[in-house]
């Protein structure tokens, strides 16, 4: 199976359309207005009428309320959880918006994977990230071998200092559960605003 491309950190109607062109498959768009990637209100209209790639809303410890009005008032097709979200309240997001759920973890040295087992049955996807305080962003890669700690089936998105080297990298691990590859910091001229001539670059490599 060819591996998904999603770019993450949208903010800009130019930019997202420039990025929309490339056949990526997702396209994540961040509600967590303590992001320098905050999408906020201002690309609403824009964003609802984008038929394609697949809308990602990405929140951290947002009430259920206020995930259900942004995927209707952005029309989200999936929904990335990055906070301490319990698994009750994936469940509940799952049953209420009938849309894809995405649970991010922060790796590191330290992380229990054990934590993965009550999740893997309820969300569609895990994403592996460079653990932070700031839920992501952080443009450093973690030690991707601590991914051969994870025993579970569920597929993931692997996230955290993506860049043009280092993508090889990730997918000469030959793992069949690496779902998408994340792109966002390491493709930047600005944080919102992704450099179009290293995407394509990148993204046709990640395809071929």
């Amino acid at each position: 199976m060819a591996i998904k491309v999603k770019v993450c950190g949208m903010k800009y109607p130019d930019n997202i359309a420039a990025a929309a062109s490339l056949g990526i498959d997702y396209m994540g768009f961040i509600f967590y207005d303590q992001s320098k990637r905050y999408v906020g209100e201002s690309s609403s209209v824009f964003i609802k009428q984008l038929e394609r790639p697949r809308k990602v809303g990405v929140f951290v410890n947002a009430s259920l309320s206020e995930i259900l009005v942004k995927i209707a008032e952005f029309q989200l097709n999936a929904i990335q959880l990055h906070g301490n979200e319990s698994v009750e309240f994936c469940v509940e997001l799952k049953e209420k918006s009938g849309i894809t759920v995405i649970k991010a973890f922060g790796i590191d040295q330290e992380f229990d994977w054990a934590q993965l087992n009550p999740y893997a049955e309820v969300v569609n996807y895990f994403l592996f990230d460079t653990k932070s305080s700031s839920h992501g962003g952080t443009g450093i890669q973690f030690d991707w071998s601590l991914l051969d700690q994870y025993k579970l089936t569920t597929p993931y998105f692997l996230s955290g200092g993506l860049d043009p080297e280092n993508i090889k990298t990730a997918l000469e691990r030959n793992d069949l559960r690496l779902y998408a590859l994340d792109l966002n910091s390491k493709f930047e001229v600005e944080p919102g605003l992704k450099d179009i001539d290293l995407l394509t670059q990148s993204i046709n490599n990640i395809k071929k």
